[in-house]
C-alpha cells in the first residue's frame, strides 16, 4: 500500500546526480532512506513523483488517474521509442493499436520466433566451434535480428545482418545515456527508420510482395479508428516497436547465461527436473537482473489517495527494478531463487519487468511471452544442446549505468556440441 501521509518531499535541490550515479537503485534508495513508497524530488530542474511497490503500480495503471501522451522525454523517443508511438498513446486509440500488436504476438507468433531463434542457434555451432572465443551477446543480438526480420517478412541480406543488428541495439543502449552513447543511438534509429521505411513504401506501392499473414503486411495496411493508414514515418515506427525488443531479448539471453554460471545447481534442475523449472528459471532472471529502470506517465487530473495528492500534467515515475526486489513482496529479494515463483500469485502488479497491469489495455508489454519463450529456447539450448568453457573475463555488471549488462558480454571458448546417449 502506499503511505497514508503527504507526499514525502526530497530536500535535495535537484536528484540528477544521484540519478547518474545510483542508476537502477535511485527510487528504490531514497525511497528508503525517506521510509516512504513514493516521494516528490526533482530531475533536470522538473517536479517528478517517484514510486515504488505493488500498491503503487497498480495505481500507476490506473487510465482513468494517468496518461502517457508527453510523459515520454523526446530523447527516449528519438533512440528507444521512435516519436509518438504506441508507448506515448492514451484511450481507445491506444487499445485499437495495441489489438494489433497483440495479434502480432500471439502463442503462434511465439512458436515461429522461437523455432527460428532454435534453427539460428543450431546452424552457429560448427562456427562457433571453430573460433577461440565467442562473446554470448554479440551472437544473440545478431541471431535474434535474423530471426526478427526472417518471421516479419522484412527482406534482410546476409551482407548487411551484423549492421541492423548493432543499430537495433544502440537504440537500446541509447536511451539512458547523455554524449557519445546517446548520439549513436539516435542515428541508429535515424539509419532504421529510413530503411524501414523504405520497405512499407514498396510495401504499399507493390514493389516488394509481403505475404498477408506477415507483420510486415499487418503494419504496412494496419488502418487506426478513422478507417485511415498510418503515413509511411509511422508504420515504420511501429514495425521497429515489434522488431527492436526480440533483438533487445540478447539482454536477458546473457544475463541467463551468467545466472547458469554464478548457480550451478539451476543447471543441474533444468538437466533434471521434469516440471516447470525451466519456467520459473527465466522469470527470475527476469526479476532478478537490470531490464527496466523505470517507466514514467503524467497525472491526468487531480487526485489524491490515501492523503496523497497528485497535481494534473505532473511527471511520475515508477520503479520497476525496485519493485522486483521489494522485500514487502519478495523474500531475500537480492537472492537468486528460481523457485519463488512456485507460489507466486500471478500479480500483473509485483512482477513488472516489462511493465505492469494488463498487456491488453494498459501499457504492459505485449510481447512478454516472445521474451519468455525465446529466453527458454536459449537457455534450453546452452543447457543440453552445447558444452563450453567460461574463460576469465569481467562479468560485473552495473547498476548505475542505464540499460546494464555484464561487461564482458559473457565470452565462451571452447564450444561444441554436446554428444547425446
Amino acid at each position: 500500500m502506499l503511505t497514508k501521509e503527504r507526499i514525502t518531499m526530497d530536500e535535495s535541490l535537484d536528484s540528477t546526480l544521484s540519478l547518474s550515479r545510483e542508476g537502477y537503485l535511485f527510487i528504490k534508495n531514497k525511497a528508503d532512506n525517506l521510509q516512504t513508497s513514493l516521494f516528490q524530488t526533482h530531475l533536470l530542474g522538473q517536479n517528478i513523483i517517484c514510486m515504488t511497490g505493488e500498491g503503487a503500480a497498480k495505481i500507476f495503471y490506473d487510465p482513468e488517474l494517468f496518461e502517457r501522451t508527453g510523459a515520454a522525454p523526446k530523447r527516449v523517443q528519438k533512440t528507444l521509442f521512435g516519436e509518438n508511438a504506441i508507448q506515448t498513446m492514451d484511450g481507445q486509440a491506444h487499445i485499437h493499436r495495441k489489438n494489433l500488436f497483440i495479434s502480432l504476438t500471439s502463442s503462434q507468433h511465439q512458436e515461429i520466433l522461437s523455432e527460428l531463434v532454435k534453427e539460428g542457434l543450431e546452424n552457429s555451432i560448427s562456427r562457433w566451434a571453430q573460433s577461440k572465443e565467442v562473446v554470448l551477446f554479440d551472437e544473440a543480438k545478431i541471431l535474434l535480428c535474423q530471426a526478427a526480420c526472417h518471421w516479419a517478412g522484412v527482406p534482410l541480406n546476409e551482407s548487411e545482418i551484423e549492421d541492423r543488428a548493432e543499430d537495433f541495439s544502440q537504440m537500446v543502449d541509447g536511451f539512458g545515456a547523455v554524449g557519445l552513447r546517446y548520439w549513436k543511438g539516435e542515428i541508429a534509429r535515424n539509419i532504421t527508420e529510413k530503411w524501414i521505411r523504405g520497405i512499407i513504401e514498396d510495401v504499399r506501392s507493390g514493389r516488394l510482395t509481403a505475404k498477408e499473414d506477415s507483420p510486415l503486411y499487418a503494419i504496412a495496411f494496419y488502418r487506426e479508428l478513422d478507417g485511415s493508414e498510418l503515413d509511411d514515418q509511422m508504420a515504420a515506427v511501429e514495425l521497429i516497436n515489434l522488431l527492436r525488443p526480440i533483438v533487445a531479448i540478447s539482454t536477458y539471453i546473457t544475463f541467463a547465461a551468467l545466472a547458469l554460471c554464478d548457480h550451478i545447481e539451476c543447471k543441474q534442475k533444468i538437466l533434471t527436473d521434469n516440471s516447470n523449472y525451466l519456467e520459473m528459471f527465466v522469470q527470475e532472471v527476469r526479476r532478478y537482473y537490470p531490464f527496466t529502470p523505470f517507466v514514467g506517465a503524467k497525472v491526468k487530473k487531480d487526485f489524491v489517495i490515501n492523503g496523497c495528492q497528485f497535481k494534473k500534467d505532473t511527471l511520475v515515475l515508477l520503479d520497476v527494478y525496485g519493485t522486483n526486489h521489494d522485500s514487502r513482496i519478495w523474500k531475500e529479494p537480492n537472492k537468486f531463487y528460481p523457485e519463488r515463483f512456485k507460489e507466486w500469485n500471478e500479480s500483473p502488479f509485483n512482477f513488472i519487468p516489462q511493465g505492469g497491469g494488463d498487456a491488453a489495455t494498459s501499457h504492459r508489454c505485449p510481447g512478454e511471452e516472445i521474451t519468455t519463450e525465446i529466453m527458454k529456447t536459449c537457455v534450453d539450448f546452452l543447457v543440453n544442446s552445447i558444452e563450453f568453457k567460461v574463460p576469465p573475463q569481467n562479468l560485473r555488471y552495473n547498476l548505475a549505468r542505464i540499460p546494464s549488462l555484464p561487461k564482458s558480454g559473457f565470452v565462451m571458448s571452447n564450444v561444441r556440441r554436446k554428444n547425446i546417449l
